[in-house]
């Protein structure tokens, strides 16, 4: 297995929008290593940037979204489930 998304046929990279979560992280974190490891030719690092920029991208509107349907429940006395409130919210 690699740490990069599989090329599609054409050679293009796969589309953000269908990778998962956990796959755009593993990317982004590819992306970093590479840039980091300062082996990377100029015009490279600066595509290999915009690819990551994209990747962030994804993954925080992803965590965005997680957090939008985590609801806390709202226990009353009685121990009862009184409704829904979002996360975070006390």
């Amino acid at each position: 297995m690699t740490d990069q998304p599989t090329p599609s046929a054409d050679g293009a990279a796969p589309d953000l929008a269908t990778l998962s979560f956990e796959d755009a992280l593993r990317a982004l974190e590819t992306i970093v290593r590479r840039l980091e490891s300062g082996d990377v030719p100029l015009d490279e690092s600066i595509s290999l940037y915009a690819e990551g920029e994209a990747l962030r991208k994804q993954c925080a509107q992803r965590l965005a979204d997680a957090e939008a349907r985590i609801a806390k429940l709202t226990i009353d006395a009685s121990g009862a489930i009184s409704g829904t409130q979002p996360f975070g919210v006390d």
